[in-house]
């Protein structure tokens, strides 16, 4: 196997197919839980754990698992490592279980996990899947920790709850709250639109979107058929 492959492989999820800032997936707990860096960086590494472990289970049974039951059966993979991650959160790190909240354990519905899953780790080996999964979590929780230090910074003045501003600033409360969430989240989607050189992520097509292969869309772009006979 190549090593540009795997560098590929892994690479694309950070900047260029990054599943937050380009994609636009995983948007509910990238806002819900951004009011503080260490909250965010928690959800992003939680969440690139379930991605690693179970992208390479799916590779492993791909050619197992039927196509006519593969979403339920990707589902109950996910299921089973997000109670994994789930449980050691809850004994060693109680206090960010109990700031995530409902949001730890939907990480279930995570469009990410699964839209990997579906996309790449059913169709490729384990170690490319394993680096997919590594490449689109940390892209997740980058973009995710940049969000929440942003907030966290403006909002109270703090980084990682230490004070880092001086004691004249005041702190903006607007940006610990949702609006301020949307309102650094479209700054950051407009930034990465900008390192890519302004491509949108729907200039791409539908070979850049994880859900192409539950969508019927894909097959009528194959056919030639016009977008409004879809």
């Amino acid at each position: 196997m190549k090593k540009a492959s795997l560098w590929q492989a892994f690479s694309k999820g950070i900047i260029k197919e990054n599943p937050v800032l380009c994609l636009l997936l995983g948007t509910c707990p990238t806002l819900a839980v951004t009011t503080s860096a260490s909250n965010a960086l928690g959800m992003g590494v939680a969440a690139t754990l379930v991605l690693i472990c179970s992208n390479c289970v799916i590779s492993l049974l791909r050619r197992v698992i039927p196509d006519s039951v593969r979403i339920p059966a990707f589902i109950t993979v996910i299921a089973g490592f997000v109670t994994v991650v789930q449980m050691l959160v809850k004994a060693y790190l109680p206090a960010l279980d109990e700031s995530l909240g409902i949001f730890l354990p939907l990480i279930v519905v995570n469009c990410i996990i699964l839209g990997r899953a579906e996309m790449y780790a059913s169709k490729n080996p384990v170690l490319l899947s394993a680096l997919d999964g590594l490449g689109m979590g940390v892209g997740f929780t980058a973009a995710m920790l940049l969000m929440g230090m942003i907030r966290e910074l403006l909002g109270t003045g703090c980084l990682f709850g230490l004070s880092v501003l001086p004691g004249f600033y005041t702190p903006i409360t607007v940006f610990i709250l949702p609006a301020g969430g949307f309102f650094v989240f479209g700054l950051l989607i407009a930034l990465a639109g900008r390192l890519q050189g302004g491509k949108r992520s729907e200039e791409m097509g539908c070979g850049a979107c994880p859900m192409r292969g539950t969508c019927g869309k894909a097959d009528c772009e194959k056919e030639g058929k016009e977008e409004g006979k879809c």
